[in-house]
C-alpha cells in the first residue's frame, strides 16, 4: 500500500468533514492535505445559506453546480447556477455568501488552503475552513 494515495468517495468522505475533502485542514500525513487548494463536494438541502457572508477573502474560488439550483451572492450581483456545469469564478477581495434555492450539489475549489473562514455552527466549535 502507497500512503500517499487515497482512494475515497465524494459525498461520504465530505459527510466527515462538513463537506471537505481537501485542504490545509487535513491530518499531516494524509494525501489530501494541502496548503495549496481546498476542495469542498457541498451537499445542501434547499433553503441551506451561508450563515455569514465571506468578508477580506484572500482566496480564489470555482463554484460548479452538480445538480440541483444554487445562488451565489457578491455585492451588487446575484449569480443563479441552474443547469449542470454552470459556474461562478471569483478571486482576492470579492465578498461572497450563498443559498440553495432547490436541494443542490456543488463542487468548490479554492487556492491557497488558508484557515481562517469557517462559520461556526449553532452551539458547536469547529476547526477553521
Amino acid at each position: 500500500m502507497n500512503d500517499s494515495v487515497y482512494v475515497g468517495n465524494a459525498g461520504k468522505d465530505a459527510a466527515l468533514d462538513r463537506g471537505w475533502i481537501l485542504g490545509h485542514f487535513k491530518d499531516a500525513g494524509d494525501p489530501r492535505r494541502s496548503e495549496d487548494v481546498e476542495i469542498k463536494w457541498g451537499v445542501h438541502p434547499a433553503g441551506d445559506e451561508r450563515a455569514e457572508w465571506v468578508r477580506g477573502e484572500e482566496r480564489t474560488a470555482l463554484l460548479v453546480l452538480i445538480s440541483g439550483r444554487f445562488r451565489v451572492e457578491i455585492p451588487g450581483r446575484s449569480v443563479l447556477l441552474e443547469q449542470q456545469g454552470d459556474y461562478v469564478v471569483w478571486g482576492h477581495g470579492v465578498d461572497h455568501s450563498w443559498f440553495a434555492e432547490e436541494e443542490s450539489v456543488v463542487l468548490t475549489v479554492r487556492w491557497p488552503s488558508v484557515p481562517g473562514y469557517a462559520v461556526p455552527e449553532a452551539g458547536t466549535r469547529v476547526a477553521e475552513r
